[in-house]
Order: C-alpha cells, then structure tokens, then sequence
C-alpha cells in the first residue's frame, strides 16, 4: 500500500513537471510567435543611393517628353544631376558617340541607328523599344495653303522641307514618299525633325514632314495634316546603356524608368505610341 502511494506520488510528480516544461516552452514559442507577427520583420536589404551625372544623348523629337522624364527622374532620385539633355538628330548623335563622346544614355528614334552604334562595339548589352512614332505634315496656322493630303506635297507652288534621307525622320518620310509614289522636291534637307518644324513655323515653309509628336509639342505655332496610311512607315525608338557610360548604374536605372508603366504615361501624354 505505502509502496503503491508512492508511486502514484512519482508519477503526479512527473506529470506536473512535463506540465511546467510544456508551459515553459508553449510561451518562448509564443513570444517567438508575436515578434514575427508584429510587423517587425527583417530589414530589407538597401543599396547606395543614386547618385552622381547623368549624361543623355537624345533624338530631338523627344525633347518635350524626355524633359518631363528627367525632372521625374531627378524628383526621385535627388542626388542625381541630369546635365543639359543634348538634343539632335539620331545619326548625328551616332556620328558623335562613334567620335568618341561620352554619354551614359542614348534614345535614338529608329531601330537602325541603334543597330548601327551596337554594331561598333559602343553599346553595353542590348538595347529596348520603348516608343514609336508616326508622321504627320506640319503646316502653317489656319493651313492657308490648302494642304489635304501627302500627295499635296508635291504641288510646285508650295516650298516643302524634309529631314535628311539619313536621319530618322528623312528615312521615314522617304519611304512613306516612296510607298505612296509621291514624288517630292524639297527646298533644304534638315538635319533633324525640330529644324523642319521651325522652318514651317516660321513661315520659311509651306509644309514639312515631322512626326505627329511635333505638332502635338508645337502648341499651336503649327497644324498638323494626318496623313492616311502613315502606319506604314513607324519609327520604333530605342534605348541603351553606351559603352562610354560614366555612370552606368545610374544610366540602367533611367533606361528602367523610361520603360516603367508612369514613364510611358508620359510619353503617351505626348503622343508616342506604345512599343
């Protein structure tokens, strides 16, 4: 009898210490429990900020919209400095890089003349599409001249300016010209798109071919002529890193951005289309 009350002694013994060790353990689990659900979660890893210049080479036909772009660009990344955007005709800022000038970025308003840079060696990586154009026939306020068509253009009346055949906007307008045999006689050959529309707004031109984003960004200083079948001759614009880049990280992270869905709100909201 003694024998059997100790041992039930023994085993209540047991079981209120398997309770204590139980409860012991239930709230270490618990306040591991709590720490994890609380909000305080590992820290995400950072990197460096953005710092530093940026250097962007940029087909002139995207001077309004890429104005925006670098001041959103800047708003968020505060310690980069954007320095003056240098604007031109693509073939001519091609020229400039295959010279041996140094840019962190270049948008060119072709494929082609993207391919032509990639091709010497002077482009990091592969290059993207991240807008497209068409063209339109940029007239004086009030079209006084009675300008309809593109086939217009060809009237000996009229004075009519082109982009040269080597810049983006001239191979476009040649091969538009060319698909719909519109034979053209031009008064000067522009080395880009915003000298044509100068030309016009100035009343140095009757009419000119530039791209529908021009006459959008001319704010009224010209009319814009649509032209039927003029997504038959699309400019696709491309984007890349140079190999001459000072600050690639940098040049990455504004290529990323121009391709970011808000970028390309932008870039809509001036009238390019999406790639």
């Amino acid at each position: 009898m003694i024998q059997h009350s100790l041992k039930h002694r023994s085993l209540k013994h047991r079981s209120l210490a398997g309770l204590i060790a139980l409860s012991a353990l239930l709230l270490v689990s618990g306040c591991s429990t709590t720490a994890a659900g609380s909000g305080a979660a590992a820290p995400t890893p950072t990197t460096d900020a953005l710092s530093g210049n940026l250097t962007i080479f940029a087909a002139a036909s995207l001077t309004a919209a890429f104005n925006e772009l670098a001041a959103e660009f800047t708003a968020e990344n505060p310690a980069v400095t954007i320095t003056p955007i240098v604007y031109d005709g693509s073939s001519t800022l091609a020229t400039q890089l295959k010279e041996g000038a140094s840019a962190d970025v270049f948008a060119s308003a072709d494929e082609q003349t993207m391919a032509d840079v990639a091709a010497a060696g002077l482009i990091t990586g592969t290059s993207s599409i991240f807008a497209t154009n068409t063209l339109h026939i940029a007239v004086q306020p009030g079209n006084p001249r009675g300008i309809t068509s593109l086939a217009d253009l060809a009237r000996t009346d009229l004075l009519v300016v082109l982009c040269a055949p080597e810049v983006p906007c001239g191979a476009a307008s040649q091969k538009l010209l060319g698909l719909q045999g519109v034979a053209v006689t031009a008064v000067s050959e522009e080395q880009n798109v915003k000298a044509v529309l100068t030309k016009v707004s100035t009343g140095e031109a009757d009419a000119g071919l530039v791209y529908t984003t021009d006459v959008k960004a001319a704010a009224g200083s010209v009319d814009g002529v649509a032209i039927d079948g003029a997504d038959r001759a699309i400019n696709r614009y491309a984007i890349g890193v140079p190999s001459s880049a000072q600050n690639p990280a940098v040049a990455e992270t504004f290529v990323s951005w121009v391709l970011s869905a808000p970028a390309q709100a932008i870039l809509a909201r001036f009238g390019f289309g999406h790639p």
